[in-house]
């Protein structure tokens, strides 16, 4: 890092943060489906949430790459001899791809480690804003290319991630709200269109009606994530992904409409698909909970890939309002399991 870049942090460290996000028809953004799938239109819906990950650039030795992190032991290696295999290698990959040796990259996250929820994307949606503010050298704020920064993220991901990797975390880190992405394969255009499915008018709405549980074990997205990629490949279960795209569809439209009711039951029947064929995505507790909510009318689905993490649950008011002290009592059973804030983002991405 040059002098005037140090001067820059020493005077102000730059700070930008960037939302998680729930989803259903995750998945679909992995090339390896949505190419041969595209004459089905596959999408994949997301929610920003307001639990946002947060990235401070801060000015260290020089030559050298530090990252601290909450769940993760600080770590320090030559900016030129990064691991990019390490716990936080894609951290370490985003600052080696900006040549931002002599930084210490420190990332505050406002959900809980390995929670399905997107947060090691957020934070390198976050990184490389905050690396681009860094080196554009400019004095005052500019304004933020929200698919550059998507775009990069995800291939850095994909680079070092050693399995097969989508996009809709970063783009909802970037976009914020509440958006259906369409995966398309246009020569020349961009490989995602934005469709806003709930406008923030109704996002107050929208809240009212969600729950958001972490069941107090982390997931390893890339085990269950993997299998189906693997199955899918080898010509296994492509009808069962068929209906899953058409679910997500039927849900993103209920939801358009604010059909919460109809919404939820789409949201089973997707959640059902995928315990088809992976009936593991669900631990006990998991299970429990998208039980009970099956049972008060709501729909439930783990986030991400499942297999631990977070599970989310949508339905009409008054059946949210009887399933959220059910849930609680579901989560005490184990430690370091509660419920989560699901309030919705609306500002993606932003640098300070």
């Amino acid at each position: 890092m040059n002098n005037d870049l140090r001067k820059t942090l020493e005077s102000r460290p730059i700070e930008a943060s960037a939302p998680c996000r729930i989803d259903v028809g995750g998945t679909l953004d992995i090339p390896t489906f949505y190419y041969p799938l595209r004459h089905l239109n596959p999408c994949t819906f997301n929610i920003a949430l307001a639990l946002r990950t947060k990235v401070r650039l801060l000015p260290y030795t020089r030559g050298v790459i530090k990252i601290s992190s909450r769940g993760f032991k600080d770590a320090e290696f030559p900016a030129d001899a990064a691991p990019f295999d390490h716990p936080v290698g894609l951290m370490f990959a985003t600052a080696a791809y900006f040549k931002a040796g002599g930084v210490h990259i420190d990332i505050e996250s406002g959900s809980p480690p390995r929670s399905g929820l997107g947060g090691s994307s957020a934070a390198a949606v976050a990184l490389v804003a905050a690396l681009t503010r860094l080196f554009s050298h400019g004095p005052s704020p500019r304004s933020l290319n929200r698919r550059l920064i998507a775009l990069l993220a995800y291939k850095l991901e994909q680079t070092v991630a050693g399995v097969p990797c989508g996009s809709q975390d970063q783009l909802a880190a970037a976009y914020g709200g509440v958006n259906v992405w369409f995966w398309q394969d246009r020569y020349g255009h961009s490989h995602f269109q934005r469709k806003v499915t709930v406008p923030k008018k109704h996002h107050k709405e929208l809240e009212r009606r969600l729950l958001l549980a972490y069941c107090g074990k982390p997931h390893v997205s890339k085990d269950i994530n993997g299998r189906w990629v693997q199955q899918f490949l080898g010509g296994k279960n492509r009808a069962i992904w068929q209906e899953i795209i058409d679910h997500t569809h039927r849900f993103t439209q209920a939801l358009a409409g604010r059909n919460y009711h109809q919404a939820a039951i789409h949201m089973n029947r997707e959640t059902a698909l995928r315990r088809q064929m992976t009936p593991d995505v669900f631990d006990s507790v998991g299970v429990q909970l998208v039980e009970s909510a099956a049972q008060n009318h709501c729909g439930a689905r783990f986030t991400g890939a499942g297999g631990g993490g977070c599970i989310w649950a949508l339905g009409q008011m008054e059946n949210v309002d009887r399933l959220r002290p059910l849930w609680e009592e579901i989560l005490s059973t184990r430690k370091q399991a509660y419920m989560l804030d699901a309030k919705i983002d609306t500002a993606g991405v932003t640098v300070d």
